[in-house]
């Protein structure tokens, strides 16, 4: 396997499930670790935060994952939205509540412009959720 190395950003907010969000992104979790030529090498905590942009929805539960993978960025986006799509995700509300949600934060140097995937993510450095959850995994403040 090619050594790329991705981190990606897992929130939830809507469970059907007795256990709740976590459940969610613990089958995020899984989904990730079965994908062809990819390793799941570390994930963060997770962590409680307040919605950003639409306000009137629970608290989510977020996490950062690291991956190793030979996927292209553009094949493992692809594998993102197929487990979103399989776990119910239904895109209604932008930034509104979800069962799940999996961004691409990085993936290795790469910089990359489409209307499918910017890399590194424009967001990710004014969003705590992300952050917190970066820093632990590589617990080095100048990763992000």
């Amino acid at each position: 396997m090619s050594g790329h190395v991705a981190y990606l950003s897992l929130g939830s907010n809507l469970s059907a499930e007795p256990e709740g969000c976590k459940c969610n992104l613990d089958k995020a979790v899984a989904a990730l670790k079965r994908l062809p030529e990819t390793v799941v090498l570390k994930v963060s905590s997770y962590i409680e935060t307040d919605p950003v942009g639409y306000k009137d929805q629970p608290m989510f539960l977020n996490a950062a994952v690291k991956l190793a993978t030979a996927l292209s960025p553009h094949a493992l986006l692809g594998a993102a939205l197929g487990i979103e799509a399989a776990m119910g995700r239904i895109r209604t509300i932008k930034n509104g509540p979800r069962i799940i949600d999996i961004d691409i934060l990085m993936y290795d140097d790469v910089k990359i412009d489409t209307p499918e995937l910017i890399l590194p993510h424009p967001r990710m450095n004014e969003r705590d959720f992300v952050q917190i959850p970066l820093r632990e995994i590589e617990n080095d403040e100048s990763l992000v």
